[in-house]
């Protein structure tokens, strides 16, 4: 996490003679302190926590449904005026038409974690990878065993759901797909080219099902077994015309050629954690051996030893754990280090990055897909990659990136123009604090890229600016762009780190210009809570707070947004979305776009104050005008941007205002 650094300049007295003033400097104006960040020290407290905002208000926080309050919240779609969040227990829908008082309409139950959510037309797609899912959505579990390579059971389910929403208020399930590995999460892509279906990327990330619970699933190293379950993206195909029959149509292996890549140690306070653990296990008679793949000193965790102490006291004619003597432990404490040497030999041996194969129990977290440009992002645990998707059930690798800085590649967003690529690292996977004081920033932060000829190359890191204490879960999660003309704009979800808007239009310095955030669920140990994600839709940031329900938060102008890109951005409306499938967006002619680039240029200082007085006025003029004398003044400017596109420090910024006014001309505003 970036520090939260403050800087105090204190400024001395001068005092100046005459006689030798004229060599004497000024004496530097003095440096304010920097303000601290209102994020910083919030109360804490699950209904009544402290609030920090900058840029944005809040206008709803909706608490979750009894039977779902309490159980985690993730992800969220939207259809119409619906938001459908996701949640361990089933779908929850949300109307959102008024966004300052969302109207709970349906609570759907179908245990699964992590039930993420997505939509297309009157299809709803759900994912579950828990082993407590079942075919029909009861509750009643699946009767067998939760793991083992023969455990079977014909009520489990593992994969994508597939409901009819055709009526919102009683989702009817069409379909269950199971795969080999479940799905964590997944994708919708349309192809262009296919109108008669839709397909699903599943991203599983569970171990591979017994090949009798469901056949075809391979549980080998896909280097000695083509048909390993392992490292392949599982493609479903839903006929849009028969969703019953959609079923699994490929699976794509993107990982060929990997080695592992490179990656970071502990984080200073939890080193310091570790080393005061191990200390006080010294001197209170807790279980230490050395690692065997290390060699440094570890603690060893008591319950894994309760086997071997149980044999032990047996074996003497005890009874069991419960009849355990000092004279027992005692013998244990010879048998500790045998006992970890067998637990890692099991494992293979540490990898060495660059050289040693990826390991096949890689697989993709999140595909960010983008249909209009055929590719897509994906965020796949060791690595990043480019994705060529124009064949949607044999997509390519382009390229993959690795940063040892990265412990967890998770999700993926392109900026509109698809020339960049952020992806985030869930460090800790999400259930660590990861954005406090002492954290690097480059960890659990966003890594930026450009997309230059079909390859990545690396710009900067992204991380949330306000440090968080131990007790709150914090790193870089879910989020989607905000539809600002212009710009390169984005929201995303920290968990309780809250919610951060920052602009990355320049790749090398993206700098954050709003926020939202609350003090931790509890002061006094880690409770998750805080924005599993959040996303622009159709005018709103919705957040699903994984521990209190959904909020819904509007912009508001500051120095580093105006009124008119707020109200630009408000003008893109789209049917359907999910952050994964990316849409490009198109803005309709409003003087509000033409508008939101006089203001950029503006803040850039991109045209004289004088010239930008002129540009505003003549803009007002058409406005107020309507039929000839519009288009007449219309005209008149856009002529003139000609010379100033020439004179400014931002060309292409006076070619957009051009051409939303020019634009403006063909159509009919009230």
């Amino acid at each position: 996490m970036m520090e939260l650094f403050r800087r105090i300049t204190l400024a001395g007295v001068l005092v100046v003679g005459i006689a030798c003033a004229y060599a004497t400097p000024p004496a530097p104006a003095p440096v304010p302190a920097a303000k601290p960040d209102p994020r910083v020290g919030l109360k804490a407290g699950l209904n009544n926590a402290g609030e920090a905002l900058s840029g944005m208000k809040v206008t709803a926080k909706a608490v979750s449904p009894p039977g779902f309050l309490g159980i985690t919240n993730s992800d969220l779609a939207f259809t119409g005026k619906y938001a459908i969040q996701g949640n361990y227990n089933g779908p929850v829908v949300w109307d959102i038409s008024n966004p300052s008082n969302p109207v709970m309409v349906t609570a759907y139950t179908c245990p699964a974690s992590q039930n993420d959510v997505s939509v297309y037309e009157n299809l709803m797609f759900i994912s579950a990878e828990a082993l407590n899912g079942r075919l029909d959505c009861g509750t009643g579990g699946t009767g067998s065993a939760p793991m083992g390579a023969d455990s079977v059971s014909a009520a489990r389910f593992r994969g994508v759901r597939v409901f009819d929403i055709s009526d919102i208020k009683t989702p009817k399930l069409v379909a269950n797909v199971q795969t080999c590995r479940g799905s964590h999460t997944h994708t919708v892509l349309e192809d262009p080219e296919d109108k008669l279906n839709v397909y699903i990327y599943v991203s599983g990330s569970a171990p591979i099902r017994s090949s009798t619970e469901l056949p075809g699933c391979v549980n080998a190293n896909p280097a000695q077994n083509e048909n390993s379950s392992l490292m392949k993206i599982e493609i479903i195909k839903v006929p849009l015309a028969n969703p019953a029959a959609a079923a699994v149509v490929s699976r794509a292996n993107v990982f060929t050629g990997l080695t592992t890549p490179a990656a970071h140690g502990g984080a200073p306070d939890d080193l310091a954690a570790a080393a005061k653990a191990l200390a006080t296990a010294k001197t209170t008679g807790g279980f230490v051996a050395n690692n065997p793949s290390t060699g440094a000193e570890m603690v060893v965790n008591v319950a894994s030893l309760r086997p071997l102490l149980d044999s032990i006291v047996k074996a003497r004619g005890g009874a069991g754990l419960a009849a355990a003597t000092s004279a027992d432990t005692t013998a244990l404490r010879p048998l500790v280090q045998g006992f970890i040497n067998r637990a890692f030999g099991q494992q293979a041996a540490a990898p060495t990055p660059g050289v040693t194969p990826n390991s096949p129990g890689r697989q993709c977290h999140d595909i960010t897909v983008y249909p209009a440009k055929g590719i897509a992002g994906g965020a796949c645990e060791g690595h990043g990659f480019l994705l060529d998707i124009s064949d949607p059930i044999n997509p390519v690798r382009l390229d993959a990136v690795a940063d040892s800085n990265f412990a967890y590649w998770h999700s993926a967003t392109f900026n509109n123009d698809g020339t960049k690529l952020l992806f985030s690292d869930e460090w800790g996977g999400g259930g660590g604090p990861r954005c406090r004081s002492t954290d690097p920033k480059e960890w659990g932060s966003d890594a930026i890229f450009t997309v230059e000829n079909k390859k990545l190359k690396f710009q900067s890191y992204y991380k949330l600016p306000a440090a968080q204490t131990a007790n709150e879960n914090c790193v870089a999660h879910n989020g989607s762009l905000i539809p600002i003309p212009g710009r390169d704009v984005m929201v995303q979800a920290w968990y309780q780190g809250g919610i951060s808007v920052f602009d990355w239009t320049d790749a090398k310095n993206p700098q954050e210009i709003a926020f939202f955030d609350r003090g931790p669920v509890d002061s006094t140990r880690m409770q998750s809570g805080g924005s599993w994600s959040v996303y622009w839709y159709n005018g709103a940031i919705v957040s699903s707070e994984i521990a209190r329900g959904l909020d819904v938060a509007d912009l508001i102008p500051t120095e580093h947004i105006s009124q008119n890109e707020i109200d630009a951005a408000k003008t893109v409306r789209w049917d359907f979305l999910n952050a994964q499938g990316q849409p490009a967006i198109n803005w309709p002619p409003t003087f509000s776009l033409a508008k939101s680039f006089v203001d950029q240029l503006e803040r850039k200082k991109c045209l004289s104050a004088a010239r930008i007085a002129e540009v505003r006025q003549s803009l007002a003029t058409a406005e107020a005008g309507s039929g000839a004398s519009r288009t007449n003044a219309l005209s008149t400017l856009a002529s003139a941007l000609d010379g100033d596109a020439r004179n400014s420090c931002d060309g292409p910024k006076v070619g957009l205002l051009k051409k939303a006014v020019v634009d403006l001309q063909n159509v009919i505003i009230p």
